[in-house]
């Protein structure tokens, strides 16, 4: 059994199917959102923080094995909102973790930040990022933040590169990108139970699926195999059958310029 396990974002759509997931395999699992949560289990300890108050976050991180982080903005927003939560967020998170001597720290990224490599391309987590929007741009900082405590400071992180998160796909782009909730909970167990040996990886968290252009982690950097596959929904959605553009951005509309634009100021 894992032992404290602090969970940022807790009442999110991923942090609430995570939360009823682990909540059997942890001695202690504490919660932490900018919503007030209620106490659903014996085990459950829940925190109402801003991740930008660095001295609360420290406090609710006091005594965890592992953190989590799910918290933040999850879409495109102005660039000054995206680096005060998404990054501004995490380092007092990891700044948290290093003084708590918290020897893993999992981090959601997301394939946002790999959005204009092409469809036709199988991406790995080593290629350099292309970001698809301001969103994709704060995540690949996250990165580059978990990749500096893990180098500098000892702290062991995970960054999971977070697919299409849906209960079933619903737009023929998640043919490729769509991540369930049965593997999105398997990669986040994955990432918080592997070696500590392990000092920093980044891996996509993507489902099985027939047409995904991501790369899926070794067993050397993951020791989880995705069970899900989109394609079973195909039948479902409409134009499913009609092949991607394979010079296309992965990030199908995200990658427009006016998906960006409108968070701009004029």
């Amino acid at each position: 059994m894992l032992g404290t396990v602090v969970v940022t974002g807790a009442a999110g759509n991923i942090g609430s199917v995570v939360r009823r997931a682990l909540r059997s395999e942890v001695s202690r699992l504490v919660l932490l959102d900018r919503v007030p949560l209620q106490v659903e289990a014996a085990n459950e300890v829940v925190h109402t923080v801003d991740l930008r108050d660095a001295a609360a976050v420290e406090a609710a991180l006091a005594g965890a094995d592992a953190v989590l982080h799910l918290g933040g903005l999850p879409d495109e927003a102005p660039l000054e909102h995206l680096l005060d939560a998404n990054v501004l967020g995490t380092h007092h998170v990891l700044e948290a973790a290093r003084r708590a001597s918290i020897p893993r720290v999992v981090l959601a990224s997301s394939n946002r930040v790999s959005g204009f490599y092409p469809t036709a391309h199988r991406t790995g987590p080593q290629e350099p990022v292309r970001p698809d929007g301001l969103y994709g741009v704060s995540k690949a900082a996250i990165e580059a933040l978990g990749r500096l405590y893990a180098d500098k400071f000892d702290v062991s992180v995970i960054c999971l590169r977070i697919g299409s998160f849906e209960e079933a796909p619903t737009e023929p782009r998640h043919l490729a990108t769509w991540l369930s909730p049965r593997d999105a909970v398997g990669f986040c167990r994955a990432a918080l139970t592997a070696p500590h040996s392990t000092r920093f990886a980044t891996v996509y968290a993507v489902s099985a699926n027939t047409r995904r252009c991501w790369e899926l982690p070794a067993e050397s950097e993951l020791a989880y195999t995705p069970i899900d596959n989109a394609e079973t929904h195909a039948s479902h959605l409409t134009a499913a059958d009609v092949p991607a553009d394979p010079e296309a951005p992965q990030a199908g509309p995200y990658a427009l310029p006016e998906f960006t634009l409108k968070h701009i100021r004029p």
